[in-house]
């Protein structure tokens, strides 16, 4: 992942404290991606995730206490670089619609090169079900915030800016599904036109 383990400092009881056990950390979560990435979180072992990243057990039992735990932190770790790598694409947009599409295109993108994202969070709701509800109704607070700033400076129609964040957030997800784990016959750049142009003109028929 791209962002430092510090990023997830604020979730784990036993923080490193030092550069070097930050990287240790980051090392076992990578390893904690892929391994639940992988065999699904019924099938990893820890003994799994501490061999890929070259550690000792003693070493994972550190920072967490159990399987249960590092997929937690995961699942917080991963929706936060998720949000990270979409803000990044979209700082400097000059408009929401075209934020929107360049949001999209960087979702698709991530989602190509992080495909244990989507096992890894569909798994959480039935094993981290708070963590799961979290990952998404975080999405949807920032998504609302942002909504009702464009709403408030002209640049999209008036409306209910939750619900609508909720729909944004549901055909990104989707896509992804689509274009980023099933298949690529498309580029993301391709389906974030197609879906922005529905979004702008919608489905009805004009004149």
């Amino acid at each position: 992942m791209t962002e430092p383990a510090g990023t997830v400092r604020g979730m784990l009881d036993k923080a490193p404290r030092t550069e070097r056990g930050r990287k240790t950390l980051r090392r076992v979560l990578e390893a904690a991606a892929i391994e639940f990435g992988e065999r699904g979180y019924h099938e990893a072992a820890i003994t799994g995730i501490t061999q890929r990243a070259g550690v000792a057990l003693g070493t994972f039992y550190t920072y967490f206490e159990s399987k249960e735990e590092v997929f937690r932190a995961l699942v917080r770790d991963m929706s936060h670089a998720t949000r990270q790598h979409v803000a990044e694409a979209v700082r400097g947009a000059p408009d929401r619609l075209t934020a929107e599409r360049l949001g999209l295109e960087a979702f698709i993108a991530f989602v190509r090169q992080r495909r244990e994202l989507y096992r890894i969070i569909e798994e959480a709701q039935f094993v981290a079900a708070d963590a799961y509800r979290e990952h998404y109704l975080t999405f949807a607070d920032g998504y609302s915030r942002n909504l009702a700033a464009a709403r408030g400076r002209g640049e999209i129609a008036n409306g209910p800016d939750e619900p609508r964040a909720w729909a944004l957030i549901g055909m990104s997800v989707f896509l992804g599904m689509r274009y980023g784990i099933w298949d690529e016959d498309l580029s993301p750049a391709e389906v974030a036109d197609a879906a922005i142009n529905l979004v702008s003109e919608g489905l009805r028929k004009r004149g």
